[in-house]
């Protein structure tokens, strides 16, 4: 990331109704040069409209967007600095791949000349210069990709808007697209904004991730402090697969901090203290990956289970275990298939369960 210190896209104090409909409600956020962020976020939750805002497609009902230090939350779309990719790519059918990418300098008027060296400069970024003459329907769903890529950055706009880019791509073109189309938007040095729903899209892609729920931003950071550090229950649950234990404080500490737990014999610890008092109710995450099983009791006096395997799902790379507790409350662990021919646990085997204290993670929200 380019020039991080410096804010390219200002979000402030953002609120949009639609009548008595919230869509999104007092969000502030700062995006930087160079930055590739992600709005990250279910069905309904507000990104979109929070996109259509940044492109000038919705008017903002309170609140002001500043681009590069420049307030245009009264600038008509066609007037800023900004472009949208969008999920369907929007491609004139009629166009070939070419004439696609040079409509938008075109409109600007610029010199034939001028026209014809952006829009081969595109399709050398894309890759695309063998396919100039096609047209859309000639083209695969990742080369129709690449030259809506293309079009949306031959105007060499300051920040570009990409709703759900990889929503009609195959999971094996999905994951190749995704690290192409991060190298394209580093080498051009554009600021970028992402809508999505797809938590793995948003882990890959984005330098940062903005996690919307209801509306609201519920937290902000980089894809592992969002994934190691979730901030509340929703994102938890959103971003990845979590165990969450229910306890009560019993002792907090400077260095670890103690909790009961109605599904577990033992004590829960959690490394350092805690910003709660004895006899508050906490929930506690675990990620399965955190979680080893094994045969045999572990010696240590926390933070174990044991229960038995009630369910496995076999991935290829990796297996989730599903553990049923004597209180009926299901954990999940994920492991490794590292030996091919490694005798594995299975069904209605009892096992245990341990982890260490800096595995887990307690939720304020």
């Amino acid at each position: 990331m380019s020039d991080a210190a410096s804010p390219m896209l200002e979000i402030r104090h953002i609120s949009k109704r639609f009548g008595e409909l919230s869509a999104v409600n007092n969000v502030s956020l700062t995006i930087n040069k160079g930055e590739i962020f992600a709005l990250l976020g279910g069905s309904g939750c507000g990104k979109t409209t929070l996109l259509r805002m940044m492109s000038g497609f919705e008017t903002p009902s309170e609140g002001s967007l500043l681009i590069d230090g420049e307030d245009v939350s009264k600038v008509p779309p066609y007037q800023r600095p900004v472009n949208m990719m969008f999920q369907s790519y929007a491609l004139f059918p009629h166009l070939t791949v070419a004439q696609n990418v040079a409509f938008g300098l075109k409109q600007d008027k610029l010199s034939k000349a001028q026209v014809q060296a952006q829009v081969d400069a595109m399709l050398k970024l894309v890759h695309m210069t063998d396919y100039a003459k096609r047209k859309p329907n000639q083209l695969s769903g990742g080369q129709r990709q690449r030259v809506a890529l293309a079009r949306s950055l031959a105007k060499q706009p300051k920040v570009l808007l990409l709703d759900e880019p990889m929503a009609a791509l195959d999971k094996k073109l999905r994951s190749q697209m995704q690290l192409e189309l991060v190298d394209i938007v580093e080498s051009v040095g554009v600021t970028c904004v992402m809508v999505t729903h797809d938590q793995e899209e948003a882990m890959t892609m984005a330098n940062r991730v903005g996690v919307m729920h209801e509306g609201e931003i519920m937290q902000v950071g980089s894809p592992s402090e969002i994934y190691e550090f979730p901030n509340s229950r929703h994102t938890a649950e959103f971003i990845g697969s979590v165990n969450i234990f229910s306890t009560k404080v019993l002792h907090v500490g400077a260095e670890a901090s103690q909790m009961s737990c109605a599904d577990m014999a033992c004590r829960l610890t959690v490394e350092g203290g805690v910003n709660a008092l004895e006899g508050a109710q906490l929930e506690v995450a675990i990620r399965p990956e955190k979680i080893t099983m094994a045969r045999t009791r572990p010696e240590q006096e926390d933070n174990w289970v044991q229960g038995k395997i009630h369910d496995i799902a076999y991935l290829g790379g990796h297996s989730v275990y599903h553990i049923k507790l004597p209180s009926g409350m299901i954990v999940m662990v994920t492991t490794t298939n590292i030996n091919r021919h490694a005798q594995r646990l299975t069904w209605e085997d009892d096992v245990y369960l341990y982890w260490s204290a800096a595995s887990a993670v307690v939720l304020y929200q």
